[in-house]
């Protein structure tokens, strides 16, 4: 049996429909939409969760394990959703997650204990990856090659606008009232996300469906795990590990935040989320511009530099915890931080589209979350345990160092996955 070309293929159509006014709609308010509430529901806890776990009488090592929580629950979620997407469909996977998350959050707000605090995180972990894995598997699914880095960045895009009112409202709202409102407020918004996945279309390629003519042969033929040891995914893996291993220590916060929130008295909820609703309002056309460059120059553009400038300032937050620095040291680094996280933004979840096979897609991305969420967990893991040994110096100098070498070794030896091509008129 022989591959069918790319235009007899279901979710082809849909992607040369891209101008279509109908179709731009649903987008927006199936994908869009939601991913700016999820967005402002997660920056709301952004700036509360190290003061959360500071208020259960732990120390930073412990107070790290929160958001290893949640990165382990997204990491042990990856392959059975990637499952569940290839045999019962996206649709049903995009509801369930905002679902679990709002769960997970309204849950966190009324944690007793440290343990059941991070019980609760590890909930929201999986909530959040059924999300990601369903919204990009249904984007690889309806979108060209020559258009899915726009694609993909400008739904994270709009998911930082989410994220630039979230940790401030957050902030302000933990201040006056309690800790325990932004965890409200997030469950609040993830019940708004999920809404409109009721009415969002299935986008899963009809030979893939459980029942459907060929299904299971077309699954067997176009996906094979034997096919992930083939040069060059295990050393883009590899890379991939590394860097987010580095970028772990930013996203939502993270371990930044709980240097930041023991290192400098100056560091309360609603100093920290003022500073990521700002960097947040100012990354979002980082990461749109980062989504034209990955489709007219390829993927490396952006990846490359990017994680090695966000390496070498992450080291440089551990210079200003070995030498002292004040507060505004730590914003300087914090700046370059955000900006180097905003340009590489879904970077990695282009790169795993453009060799993503059509009929095995969700085991496919679940792979790639699965590293994407080892190198978030090992974030916080190396940062509990360096810190407990010798500080936040070596923590911060570790994960720096993991972001430097993620770069060298996706440019030297990654070849690039995407590339247009001059001489046919931009053309692939």
């Amino acid at each position: 049996m022989t591959t069918q070309p790319p235009s007899s293929q279901a979710p082809t159509p849909a992607a040369d429909a891209g101008a279509s006014p109908q179709r731009l709609a649903r987008i927006i308010f199936q994908l869009h939409l939601p991913a700016i509430a999820l967005g402002f529901g997660m920056g709301a806890t952004v700036p509360v969760v190290p003061e959360f776990a500071k208020s259960f009488g732990v120390g930073p090592e412990q107070a790290s394990l929160v958001f290893v929580s949640t990165m382990v629950g997204g990491l042990t979620a990856s392959i059975p959703i990637g499952y569940l997407l290839d045999r019962i469909g996206r649709r049903r996977i995009l509801i369930l997650g905002p679902a679990l998350t709002a769960l997970s959050a309204f849950l966190t707000a009324t944690a007793g204990s440290f343990e059941l605090l991070l019980l609760y995180r590890f909930i929201g972990g999986w909530g959040t990856q059924m999300w990601t894995l369903s919204r990009l598997t249904m984007i690889a699914d309806t979108s060209a090659s020559a258009s899915r880095g726009r694609m993909i960045t400008s739904l994270l895009g709009v998911q930082h606008v989410g994220t630039l009112a979230g940790p401030l409202a957050g902030g302000l709202l933990a201040v006056t009232f309690g800790l325990e409102v932004a965890f409200v407020l997030q469950g609040v918004f993830a019940v708004v996300a999920m809404t409109p996945g009721f009415f969002a279309r299935e986008t899963m390629p009809q030979g893939e469906r459980a029942g459907g003519r060929g299904g299971a042969s077309a699954s067997s033929e176009s996906f094979s795990w034997r096919a992930l040891l083939a040069y060059p995914i295990p050393v883009m893996f590899l890379a991939q590990w590394l860097g987010m291993t580095a970028r772990g220590g930013i996203v939502a916060g993270s371990t930044v935040f709980i240097y930041a929130a023991y290192a400098y008295e100056e560091a309360d909820p609603a100093t920290l989320g003022i500073l990521s609703s700002l960097m947040a309002g100012a990354g979002i056309p980082l990461t749109f511009a980062a989504g034209y460059l990955m489709d007219r120059f390829g993927r490396k553009i952006s990846i490359v530099p990017g994680l090695f400038v966000l390496g070498g300032a992450m080291a440089f937050l551990g210079v200003t915890s070995f030498v002292g620095l004040g507060f505004g040291y730590f914003i300087a680094g914090f700046v370059v931080l955000q900006t180097m996280n905003s340009l590489l933004t879904g970077s990695w979840q282009v790169v795993g589209s453009d060799l993503a096979p059509p009929g095995g897609r969700g085991r496919f991305f679940a792979v790639g979350r699965t590293v994407t969420q080892a190198g978030f967990a090992t974030n916080p893991a190396i940062f509990s345990v360096c810190t407990a040994l010798s500080g936040f110096t070596l923590a911060l100098g570790v994960v720096g160092v993991a972001g430097m070498l993620s770069s060298v070794i996706l440019g030297a030896f990654v070849p690039e996955t995407h590339r247009r091509s001059s001489s046919s008129g931009g053309r692939e």
